[in-house]
């Protein structure tokens, strides 16, 4: 991992929350601010990051010997994902110790290129790969993101726990789906509840990063391999992820013990 200076786990206990889209988008936006950022999709079972970052399929990582890859450039960050080595239309059936030594190729062997941030996707759940990743690496934080409804809360609970067990700062929460706005007659709905964030915020004396709308726009741009802050730049939802890649930068800049190794731009 010589050339990565930070590694962020983005997590969340639970899927369907909005993980994977979260993390592609605050990439991108800490790329915009400056940073050299990298994206590791530690969803072995679900790969999702290629196709939002809208790496063609069956496109294969370049091969650096024989045991190391360089990762592939999308909208100028790096990424690596299983979905390059595999065909994702066939099922991962693997059991858990395949699917850690698959993940710890992955970290390792990529020829990350002087990052400033690896943010890692990790898989829902607080299983072996949550527990490989804070025992192998040095990870600087961690983001949670949840939506307000205390189901999804419950799970996003679990996942604090479990970082603070193994000793990895939570930087905050990212509240997902936080409200509803129609497009057409702009009524308002809190359609998974409100406060979320807030409560589990105060529990565990964290913050909350932001708040993103459940918003048609979101998905359509992710699915589409151009997530909304490299198409929709000057959007509030661009805006609101801009303030959470700052707000991220600016902790993991604060931990260091020997000072900010990195330089923020204005």
């Amino acid at each position: 991992m010589d050339g990565v200076k930070h590694i962020v786990a983005v997590a969340s206990g639970k899927g369907g929350v909005g993980k994977s889209t979260v993390t592609v988008n605050l990439a991108l936006a800490l790329s915009a601010q400056g940073y050299r950022v990298g994206v590791l999709d530690a969803d072995i079972y679900g790969p999702s990051q290629a196709q939002m970052l809208g790496v063609k399929e069956g496109a294969r990582p370049e091969p650096a010997g024989e045991k190391h890859f360089h990762p592939v450039q999308a909208h100028g960050i790096q990424a690596m994902s299983m979905a390059f080595l595999v065909n994702t239309r066939e099922p991962m059936v693997w059991r858990g110790p395949m699917v850690v030594g698959a993940f710890q190729q992955l970290l390792t062997q990529t020829l990350w290129d002087n990052l400033d941030f690896l943010l890692i996707d990790m898989p829902p759940g607080t299983g072996d790969i949550q527990l490989t990743l804070s025992q192998r690496v040095p990870v600087s934080g961690a983001v949670i993101v949840t939506t307000p409804q205390d189901i999804a809360l419950l799970d996003a609970r679990k996942g604090i726990e479990m970082f603070r067990k193994v000793n990895v700062p939570v930087l905050g929460i990212v509240e997902n789906m936080s409200l509803y706005q129609c497009e057409k007659c702009g009524h308002q709905a809190a359609i998974f509840g409100t406060g979320g964030g807030e409560r589990i915020a105060a529990e565990y004396d964290t913050q909350v990063l932001g708040r993103l709308p459940l918003a048609l726009s979101i998905r359509e741009l992710a699915d589409a391999g151009h997530p909304s802050v490299v198409s929709e730049p000057e959007s509030d939802i661009s805006k609101t992820f801009g303030e959470i890649a700052r707000q991220v930068a600016e902790q993991v800049a604060g931990q260091s013990h020997d000072g900010p190794s990195i330089s923020f731009s204005e």
